[in-house]
């Protein structure tokens, strides 16, 4: 799912599609990302993972944690790669006070949703989420194999 540098728009680098099935998505807010150079260039290769990412704030700063960049071989041999590296997040003073409000008093949690590049800057797409328990899993699961049946009857009615 790569684009070519110079083009417009965005493409996804990573997702995290584990957030869906655990969390309630209630918001969603764009970030930039702080990254150094040999970074950007494993993400133009599309070397990023999300999978057991998670936000957190720390003195007023938003810092993506666990996230993975794996370093290209070809990347600089002067510095020392640090692949989970934790990463801070580029957000508007209100829009972090309105999270830290969030995550505090309303127990959210701040979740990674994707990483793309826009406008040629790496973006994470961050969810103000709430924790689904396993009930609700489960009742997630049996909607999405009714739709998927649904849409299996519809296409089998119109033959």
């Amino acid at each position: 799912m790569s684009k070519k540098k110079g083009q417009q728009g965005s493409a996804q680098i990573a997702g995290n599609r584990r957030a869906y099935h655990d969390y309630f998505i209630e918001e969603k807010i764009e970030a930039g990302v702080e990254l150094q150079g040999w970074e950007v260039k494993s993400l133009r290769e599309g070397q990023g993972q999300l999978s057991e990412a998670y936000v957190q704030v720390k003195n007023g700063e938003v810092f993506l944690i666990g996230s993975r960049i794996t370093p290209l071989l070809s990347a600089s041999t002067h510095i020392f790669a640090d692949d989970t590296r934790t990463r801070k997040l580029f957000l508007h003073r209100r829009e972090i006070d309105r999270l830290v409000g969030a995550v505090d008093q309303k127990g959210y949690t701040l979740v990674p949703l994707s990483l793309y590049w826009k406008k040629g800057m790496v973006k994470v797409e961050v969810g103000l989420a709430k924790g689904k328990k396993d009930h609700d899993k489960r009742a997630t699961i049996k909607e999405r194999d009714w739709d998927r049946e649904k849409q299996r009857l519809m296409r089998h009615e119109h033959r």
